[in-house]
Protein backbone atom coordinates (compact mmCIF):
# COMPACT_ATOMS: atom_id res chain seq x y z
CA UNK A 1 0.00 0.00 0.00
CA UNK A 2 1.29 3.48 -1.51
CA UNK A 3 -0.26 6.52 0.53
CA UNK A 4 1.22 10.02 0.05
CA UNK A 5 1.86 11.86 3.23
CA UNK A 6 2.38 15.38 3.07
CA UNK A 7 0.35 17.74 5.94
CA UNK A 8 -1.40 14.88 8.19
CA UNK A 9 -3.89 16.05 10.72
CA UNK A 10 -2.66 13.66 13.86
CA UNK A 11 -6.32 12.35 14.68
CA UNK A 12 -8.17 10.02 12.24
CA UNK A 13 -10.45 7.13 12.33
CA UNK A 14 -10.83 4.32 9.95
CA UNK A 15 -12.53 1.01 9.45
CA UNK A 16 -12.96 -2.06 7.43
CA UNK A 17 -14.78 -5.06 8.15
CA UNK A 18 -14.66 -8.50 5.99
CA UNK A 19 -16.85 -11.45 6.54
CA UNK A 20 -15.76 -15.25 6.36
CA UNK A 21 -17.49 -18.38 6.15
CA UNK A 22 -18.77 -18.53 9.81
CA UNK A 23 -17.06 -15.89 11.49
CA UNK A 24 -16.68 -11.80 10.90
CA UNK A 25 -13.78 -9.68 11.44
CA UNK A 26 -13.71 -5.77 11.94
CA UNK A 27 -10.46 -3.53 11.79
CA UNK A 28 -10.94 -0.24 13.48
CA UNK A 29 -7.76 2.44 13.78
CA UNK A 30 -8.05 5.71 15.89
CA UNK A 31 -5.60 8.55 16.85
CA UNK A 32 -5.47 11.27 18.57
CA UNK A 33 -2.65 13.69 19.29
CA UNK A 34 0.59 13.10 21.43
CA UNK A 35 4.02 14.22 20.32
CA UNK A 36 5.93 10.95 19.58
CA UNK A 37 4.50 7.82 18.30
CA UNK A 38 2.51 5.14 20.23
CA UNK A 39 0.77 2.28 18.92
CA UNK A 40 -1.51 0.42 21.12
CA UNK A 41 -2.84 -2.99 19.71
CA UNK A 42 -6.05 -4.97 20.74
CA UNK A 43 -6.40 -8.57 19.84
CA UNK A 44 -9.05 -11.48 19.66
CA UNK A 45 -6.46 -13.95 21.72
CA UNK A 46 -6.20 -15.78 18.56
CA UNK A 47 -4.98 -13.37 16.40
CA UNK A 48 -2.51 -12.35 19.18
CA UNK A 49 0.60 -14.36 16.96
CA UNK A 50 -0.08 -11.57 14.69
CA UNK A 51 0.48 -8.44 17.13
CA UNK A 52 4.30 -7.61 16.15
CA UNK A 53 3.39 -8.15 12.43
CA UNK A 54 0.83 -5.47 13.13
CA UNK A 55 2.04 -3.05 14.73
CA UNK A 56 5.40 -3.03 12.85
CA UNK A 57 3.00 -2.46 9.79
CA UNK A 58 1.11 0.14 11.08
CA UNK A 59 3.97 1.70 12.17
CA UNK A 60 5.46 2.14 9.12
CA UNK A 61 2.37 5.05 7.73
CA UNK A 62 2.51 7.02 11.16
CA UNK A 63 5.10 9.21 13.21
CA UNK A 64 3.42 10.65 15.80
CA UNK A 65 0.43 10.12 17.82
CA UNK A 66 -1.21 7.66 19.85
CA UNK A 67 -3.06 4.97 17.32
CA UNK A 68 -5.40 2.26 18.71
CA UNK A 69 -6.03 -0.64 16.60
CA UNK A 70 -8.68 -2.50 17.34
CA UNK A 71 -9.61 -5.94 15.58
CA UNK A 72 -12.52 -8.09 16.51
CA UNK A 73 -14.09 -11.44 15.79
CA UNK A 74 -17.24 -12.48 15.72
CA UNK A 75 -19.36 -15.38 15.27
CA UNK A 76 -22.49 -14.99 12.29
CA UNK A 77 -25.57 -16.32 13.68
CA UNK A 78 -27.17 -18.96 12.29
CA UNK A 79 -23.79 -20.07 11.12
CA UNK A 80 -22.26 -21.13 13.78
CA UNK A 81 -23.68 -22.21 17.22
CA UNK A 82 -22.63 -20.49 20.43
CA UNK A 83 -22.46 -23.17 22.42
CA UNK A 84 -21.73 -26.55 22.19
CA UNK A 85 -21.73 -30.09 23.77
CA UNK A 86 -19.10 -32.54 23.92
CA UNK A 87 -20.90 -35.85 23.82
CA UNK A 88 -18.19 -38.06 23.66
CA UNK A 89 -16.46 -36.49 26.43
CA UNK A 90 -19.76 -36.42 28.37
CA UNK A 91 -20.19 -40.31 27.83
CA UNK A 92 -16.83 -40.43 29.26
CA UNK A 93 -17.71 -38.41 32.26
CA UNK A 94 -21.11 -40.68 32.94
CA UNK A 95 -19.16 -44.11 32.93
CA UNK A 96 -16.05 -42.98 34.53
CA UNK A 97 -18.34 -41.30 37.66
CA UNK A 98 -20.55 -44.65 37.71
CA UNK A 99 -17.36 -47.00 38.27
CA UNK A 100 -16.44 -44.89 41.02
CA UNK A 101 -19.44 -44.86 42.67
CA UNK A 102 -19.47 -48.82 42.22
CA UNK A 103 -15.49 -49.00 43.63
CA UNK A 104 -16.96 -46.76 46.59
CA UNK A 105 -19.78 -48.54 47.14
CA UNK A 106 -22.23 -45.55 46.79
CA UNK A 107 -25.58 -45.15 45.10
CA UNK A 108 -25.51 -43.97 41.67
CA UNK A 109 -27.17 -40.48 42.06
CA UNK A 110 -25.59 -39.01 38.02
CA UNK A 111 -27.52 -36.06 37.07
CA UNK A 112 -27.47 -34.27 34.08
CA UNK A 113 -26.50 -31.23 36.23
CA UNK A 114 -23.52 -32.66 36.90
CA UNK A 115 -22.23 -34.13 33.56
CA UNK A 116 -22.80 -30.73 32.12
CA UNK A 117 -20.14 -29.06 34.65
CA UNK A 118 -17.24 -31.24 34.06
CA UNK A 119 -14.71 -29.67 32.49
CA UNK A 120 -14.70 -29.52 28.57
CA UNK A 121 -18.32 -30.67 28.54
CA UNK A 122 -20.03 -27.39 27.97
CA UNK A 123 -17.70 -25.40 25.45
CA UNK A 124 -17.42 -22.31 23.65
CA UNK A 125 -17.51 -21.97 19.84
CA UNK A 126 -14.97 -19.07 19.22
CA UNK A 127 -14.20 -19.01 15.38
CA UNK A 128 -10.98 -20.28 14.82
CA UNK A 129 -8.05 -18.17 13.15
CA UNK A 130 -4.66 -18.95 12.58
CA UNK A 131 -3.32 -15.87 12.78
CA UNK A 132 0.10 -16.52 11.05
CA UNK A 133 -1.39 -18.13 8.15
CA UNK A 134 -4.05 -15.81 7.18
CA UNK A 135 -1.58 -12.56 7.99
CA UNK A 136 -2.18 -11.85 4.42
CA UNK A 137 -5.84 -11.76 4.31
CA UNK A 138 -5.57 -9.94 7.61
CA UNK A 139 -3.13 -7.39 6.21
CA UNK A 140 -5.15 -6.76 3.28
CA UNK A 141 -8.20 -5.92 5.99
CA UNK A 142 -5.97 -3.89 7.81
CA UNK A 143 -4.38 -1.96 4.70
CA UNK A 144 -8.05 -0.91 3.76
CA UNK A 145 -8.71 0.29 7.76
CA UNK A 146 -5.34 2.22 7.52
CA UNK A 147 -6.12 4.02 3.60
CA UNK A 148 -9.92 5.46 5.19
CA UNK A 149 -7.64 6.10 8.90
CA UNK A 150 -4.60 7.92 6.52
CA UNK A 151 -7.51 9.43 4.37
CA UNK A 152 -9.21 11.20 7.01
CA UNK A 153 -5.74 12.10 8.46
CA UNK A 154 -5.03 13.83 5.11
CA UNK A 155 -8.22 15.89 4.32
CA UNK A 156 -8.04 16.98 8.55
CA UNK A 157 -4.46 18.33 7.76
CA UNK A 158 -5.87 19.82 4.80
CA UNK A 159 -8.10 22.07 6.03
CA UNK A 160 -4.97 22.62 9.03
CA UNK A 161 -2.80 23.39 6.37
CA UNK A 162 -4.72 25.92 5.10
CA UNK A 163 -5.22 27.71 8.24
CA UNK A 164 -1.59 27.90 8.75
CA UNK A 165 -1.15 29.37 5.44
CA UNK A 166 -3.77 32.10 6.04
CA UNK A 167 -2.11 32.76 9.64
CA UNK A 168 1.76 33.38 7.82
CA UNK A 169 -0.50 35.14 5.28
CA UNK A 170 -2.05 37.44 8.31
CA UNK A 171 1.56 37.83 9.74
CA UNK A 172 3.88 38.61 6.25
CA UNK A 173 1.43 41.84 6.18
CA UNK A 174 1.76 42.71 9.68
CA UNK A 175 5.83 42.32 8.87
CA UNK A 176 5.28 44.71 5.93
CA UNK A 177 3.72 47.09 8.29
CA UNK A 178 6.59 47.06 10.23
CA UNK A 179 9.31 47.36 7.46
CA UNK A 180 6.93 50.53 6.06
CA UNK A 181 7.50 52.43 10.06
CA UNK A 182 10.77 51.27 10.31
CA UNK A 183 12.55 54.20 8.63
CA UNK A 184 10.45 56.75 10.96
CA UNK A 185 11.84 55.55 14.18
CA UNK A 186 15.37 57.12 13.81
CA UNK A 187 14.21 60.24 12.50
CA UNK A 188 11.35 60.65 15.20
CA UNK A 189 13.62 60.02 17.97
CA UNK A 190 16.10 62.71 15.99
CA UNK A 191 12.97 65.11 16.49
CA UNK A 192 12.29 63.92 19.87
CA UNK A 193 15.98 64.47 21.36
CA UNK A 194 16.03 68.08 19.21
CA UNK A 195 12.79 69.25 20.94
CA UNK A 196 14.66 68.10 24.21
CA UNK A 197 17.41 70.42 23.97
CA UNK A 198 15.18 73.06 22.54
CA UNK A 199 12.52 72.83 25.17
CA UNK A 200 15.31 72.81 28.08
CA UNK A 201 16.74 76.20 26.63
CA UNK A 202 20.25 74.51 25.73
CA UNK A 203 22.28 75.79 22.56
CA UNK A 204 22.95 73.59 20.15
CA UNK A 205 26.83 74.19 19.42
CA UNK A 206 29.01 73.57 16.18
CA UNK A 207 30.82 71.18 18.35
CA UNK A 208 27.61 69.08 19.33
CA UNK A 209 26.22 68.41 16.09
CA UNK A 210 28.87 65.42 16.14
CA UNK A 211 27.87 63.95 19.32
CA UNK A 212 24.30 64.17 18.73
CA UNK A 213 24.89 62.86 15.15
CA UNK A 214 26.63 59.77 17.03
CA UNK A 215 24.13 59.61 19.39
CA UNK A 216 21.52 58.99 16.75
CA UNK A 217 23.84 56.62 15.17
CA UNK A 218 24.02 54.84 18.29
CA UNK A 219 20.01 54.53 18.65
CA UNK A 220 19.43 53.79 14.87
CA UNK A 221 21.98 50.65 15.94
CA UNK A 222 19.99 49.52 18.78
CA UNK A 223 16.57 49.75 16.97
CA UNK A 224 17.79 48.11 13.75
CA UNK A 225 15.66 45.08 13.43
CA UNK A 226 16.60 44.52 9.34
CA UNK A 227 17.86 41.22 10.03
CA UNK A 228 15.38 39.86 12.57
CA UNK A 229 12.92 40.69 9.03
CA UNK A 230 14.99 39.09 6.75
CA UNK A 231 15.18 35.86 8.94
CA UNK A 232 11.43 36.01 9.48
CA UNK A 233 11.04 36.36 5.77
CA UNK A 234 13.04 33.03 5.59
CA UNK A 235 11.06 31.40 8.13
CA UNK A 236 7.89 32.20 6.03
CA UNK A 237 9.36 31.00 2.46
CA UNK A 238 10.26 27.98 4.32
CA UNK A 239 7.06 27.38 5.40
CA UNK A 240 5.93 26.67 1.87
CA UNK A 241 9.11 24.82 1.47
CA UNK A 242 7.67 22.55 4.31
CA UNK A 243 4.35 21.82 3.08
CA UNK A 244 5.35 20.61 0.09
CA UNK A 245 7.00 17.65 1.02
CA UNK A 246 6.46 14.31 1.12
CA UNK A 247 6.98 13.45 5.16
CA UNK A 248 6.02 14.48 8.31
CA UNK A 249 6.74 17.88 8.91
CA UNK A 250 4.51 18.62 12.46
CA UNK A 251 8.26 18.24 14.63
CA UNK A 252 9.51 20.81 11.99
CA UNK A 253 6.92 23.32 11.89
CA UNK A 254 6.83 22.78 15.92
CA UNK A 255 10.57 24.28 15.65
CA UNK A 256 10.20 26.72 12.95
CA UNK A 257 7.18 28.25 15.11
CA UNK A 258 10.09 28.15 17.82
CA UNK A 259 12.38 30.28 15.58
CA UNK A 260 9.94 32.92 14.38
CA UNK A 261 8.78 33.85 18.50
CA UNK A 262 12.09 34.37 19.04
CA UNK A 263 12.29 36.91 16.07
CA UNK A 264 8.93 39.06 16.68
CA UNK A 265 9.92 39.15 20.37
CA UNK A 266 13.54 40.51 19.70
CA UNK A 267 11.21 42.57 17.10
CA UNK A 268 9.32 44.21 20.07
CA UNK A 269 11.91 44.87 22.06
CA UNK A 270 13.87 46.54 19.97
CA UNK A 271 10.92 48.41 18.13
CA UNK A 272 10.79 52.08 20.41
CA UNK A 273 7.93 52.88 18.27
CA UNK A 274 4.48 52.56 19.62
CA UNK A 275 2.49 51.99 15.96
CA UNK A 276 5.41 48.86 15.67
CA UNK A 277 4.81 47.41 19.09
CA UNK A 278 1.12 47.21 18.16
CA UNK A 279 2.21 45.29 15.04
CA UNK A 280 3.91 43.03 17.22
CA UNK A 281 1.28 42.14 19.73
CA UNK A 282 -0.90 41.12 16.44
CA UNK A 283 2.33 38.64 15.29
CA UNK A 284 2.57 37.53 18.55
CA UNK A 285 -0.86 36.80 18.50
CA UNK A 286 -1.17 35.09 15.02
CA UNK A 287 2.21 33.00 16.05
CA UNK A 288 0.41 31.16 18.96
CA UNK A 289 -2.51 30.74 16.64
CA UNK A 290 0.22 29.24 14.78
CA UNK A 291 1.87 27.47 17.16
CA UNK A 292 -1.46 25.86 18.52
CA UNK A 293 -2.48 24.71 15.17
CA UNK A 294 1.05 22.86 14.66
CA UNK A 295 0.30 20.89 17.51
CA UNK A 296 -2.42 18.92 15.47
CA UNK A 297 -0.22 18.07 12.64
CA UNK A 298 1.84 14.67 12.61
Amino acid sequence: MCIVLYMNSMTGYGRAEKQFDYYRVVVEISSVNRRQSEIQIILPSELSVSETLIREHIGKFVSRGQITARITVDAIKNKAKSRLINYDLAKAYTKEFKNLAKDLGLNNSLNLELIIRSPGVLESQQPEIDGEKQWNQLKRLIDQALKNFLDMRRQEGKHLENDLKSRIQNMRKAIKKVKEKTPQVVSKYKEQLYEKIKKAGLEIKPEDEERLLKEIVLFADRCDISEEIARLDSHFKKFYEYTKKDEPVGRTLDFLAQEMNREINTIGSKANNAAISHEVVFLKTELEKFREQVQNIE
